[in-house]
């Protein structure tokens, strides 16, 4: 898979941005550190996916709910309300990449040594009934 040089530097974008946010979260809630990884996770995914794309997926109907509390949230830390905005951004987030999360645990079900923790019994039915795989319907 080849990625165009907008597409890398997205990625890179991406990282850094949920690095920002882990190490904001980790250094109790550093607004700065979270309004940057904000500011850095957002423009990343504007460019991997392209401007376009990214409007289309935050204005969908069915996504609206989660499109106001992410960026509500966003704003919130820009305000210096770091714990609330980020509880509020968390919640965003689950609804609109939460369709993700089945795909993201098959992925990492199949990696050598996480798949075969992930695949323990209590652990594999946990993570279903966390991730809501038995719920979504696949479209083929």
């Amino acid at each position: 898979m080849w990625l165009t040089d907008q597409q890398k530097i997205g990625v890179g974008l991406v990282s850094f941005g949920a690095f920002f946010l882990l190490v904001g979260i980790v250094l109790f809630f550093d607004a700065a550190l979270l309004a940057l990884g904000n500011v850095l996770f957002t423009a990343g995914i504007t460019l991997l996916i392209g401007p376009q794309k990214t409007f289309y997926f935050f204005a969908r109907k069915q996504k609206i709910r989660g499109t106001v509390c992410f960026f509500a949230g966003m704003f919130l830390v820009f305000c210096k309300w770091a714990v609330i905005g980020m509880l509020v951004e968390a919640f965003g987030f689950l609804n609109l990449f939460g369709d993700f999360f089945p795909v993201i645990l098959n992925f990492l079900r199949q990696l050598p040594v996480i798949g075969n923790v992930l695949s323990l019994p209590y652990i594999r039915g946990f993570l279903d009934r966390l991730a809501g795989a038995g719920q979504r319907q696949s479209a083929v």
